[in-house]
């Protein structure tokens, strides 16, 4: 793999609803999409960092001033490809930026296993044929809006809903979501919004049958929720605590976790996510694809990590109309009404980005070549 172009399109996709977590109200998607041009491909990836840096230190100007002036030229310098996973170590003297380096990362994955005429899923081990998928609902104003929400989901066939919650919005709605709709699979997300002094509001959480209490604790800590996880029954997920293989070997030592919420853009890419996937098997502990609001490129990436053999859980690659009035894809990504999503049997992500699309969603391009 030779790059003779790579191109960073900055987007814009307005949300269908608002989508309010513990970090605040998103209504519009900033993104960027990384295209790796080749003779004979482009491989495309997707740059999964927020406009604000709340979930993550990394931004969309952040990120992308690290591909443009580091990453980018580093691209160049090293000349040839074999494989993807040469990327990880040509970036590793620059810290963190991981959303940065896995955008790029994934349009090389993504060029590979065309060039290879194999399925993005086949070129990364994956076995499956199917994905399981749940849905994320976030904060909603009365608890009627979020019963309306939780039946039009669980009618569209989603295995698992996972409902954000933070303080002062979290016991009661759990608990009246348990109560309506009875032994539904459901989880929390709290996204770091508490303490351990909240430890009364996890053991009312604890009678609930959950499935996970997703990073209940702040968001680089890994001792805490050790000491939390002692306290409940309910399987504590982590998400924004881990960026690395070593973050989720310390976690799993420590006994911090049951389960891992894998974000490809958060542990730096592909390549990261499945050693983080096979140290999990390897524990017996079960992961799950998180989502951070993707267009149908990222979302296609979630797919082919999904299929790996430990992804045991539902995770949050819901259809592309969950979110958009319109994909940037062809197909755009469908769940069946079983709750399942199919991997693609085409070569590379096995969805088209349109460029029409990309051209009409686009605010601003930036070109680099050889």
């Amino acid at each position: 793999m030779k790059a003779d172009k790579i191109v960073l399109r900055k987007m814009q996709l307005n949300l269908k609803a608002p989508f309010q977590t513990s970090f605040g109200t998103m209504t519009v998607k900033d993104f960027y999409v990384t295209e790796v041009h080749t003779k004979d491909h482009i491989g495309y990836g997707e740059c999964v960092a927020d406009i604000d840096p709340l979930y993550s230190e990394e931004t969309v100007k952040t990120c992308m001033h690290i591909s443009e002036d580091f990453l980018i030229p580093w691209l160049f310098e090293h000349g040839e490809l074999s494989h993807p996973d040469e990327i990880g170590k040509l970036f590793a003297p620059i810290r963190r930026n991981n959303m940065a380096k896995s955008a790029l990362e994934g349009a090389y994955w993504d060029l590979y296993a065309k060039e290879q005429g194999i399925p993005l899923a086949k070129a990364i081990g994956g076995t499956k044929d199917k994905i399981e998928v749940g849905v994320s609902i976030g904060i909603q104003k009365t608890i009627d809006d979020m019963y309306r929400l939780v039946d039009t989901f669980l009618n569209q066939g989603y295995r698992r809903m996972k409902i954000k919650i933070k303080p002062g919005q979290d016991v009661e709605v759990m608990t009246a979501l348990r109560e309506k709709f009875g032994d539904i699979p459901m989880m929390a997300d709290a996204n770091s919004a508490y303490t351990l002094d909240d430890i009364e509001i996890f053991k009312e959480l604890d009678k609930l049958n959950l499935l996970m209490i997703e990073q209940p604790l702040a968001h680089d800590d890994i001792f805490d929720h050790a000491k939390l996880q002692k306290q409940l029954k309910t399987p504590i997920c982590l998400d924004e605590s881990i960026h690395s293989l070593e973050d989720a070997r310390k976690a799993i030592e420590m006994g911090s976790t049951r389960t891992i919420n894998i974000k490809i853009g958060r542990v730096g890419g592909i390549s990261e996510s499945k050693r983080i996937h096979d140290l999990c098997q390897s524990h017996g502990i079960p992961v799950w694809c998180g989502g951070m609001l993707e267009s149908g490129i990222g979302r296609a990436h979630n797919i082919a990590i999904t299929s790996l053999d430990n992804f045991k859980i539902p995770g949050d690659t819901s259809g592309s109309s969950r979110y958009w009035q319109e994909d940037i894809i062809n197909p755009e990504v469908i769940v069946s009404p079983d709750g399942t999503i199919d991997v693609p049997a085409g070569a590379g992500i096995g969805y088209q980005p349109m460029p029409e699309l990309l051209d009409k969603y686009t605010v601003e391009i930036k070109e680099f070549k050889r």
